[in-house]
């Protein structure tokens, strides 16, 4: 790859999205939950790598709780037809879209980046 394009990339597999930094770094995961199916590459998914999508608001939260992962709604991404929810140990964020008339349905689900500032950033620019 080269240093030249413009950075951060984002690269996929299936339902699997990466932002990868100009130092390599993956700064973001986010996997696409809104289809019928989620694609992930088998080592991830543990499997064949697709597994069932279109999780419903109570399904993930009784999984969260199952697993003792205390969790809270996050307000900055629930406005109008979307809720959203943070797992606070790692703050994996989930976003659900509020179809009229149903239950909110899992549209995508996220682990947020570290704040990593990139020293090659500017190592980069000072050429």
């Amino acid at each position: 790859m080269s240093r030249n394009r413009k950075w951060p990339r984002l690269f996929a597999y299936g339902d699997l999205e990466l932002s990868v930094c100009r130092c390599r770094k993956v700064s973001l995961i986010c996997i696409q939950t809104w289809r019928d199916v989620v694609e992930l590459p088998p080592s991830v998914g543990g499997g064949p790598g697709t597994l069932p999508a279109r999780l419903k608001h109570p399904d993930v939260v009784s999984a969260l709780d199952t697993a003792g992962c205390s969790w809270e709604p996050y307000a900055p991404l629930t406005f109008g037809d979307q809720c959203s929810l943070v797992a606070i140990a790692s703050g994996a964020n989930f976003t659900f879209e509020i179809p009229e008339g149903e239950e909110p349905v899992l549209n995508v689900m996220a682990l947020p980046g570290d704040g990593h500032d990139c020293s090659a950033r500017t190592a980069d620019q000072d050429h």
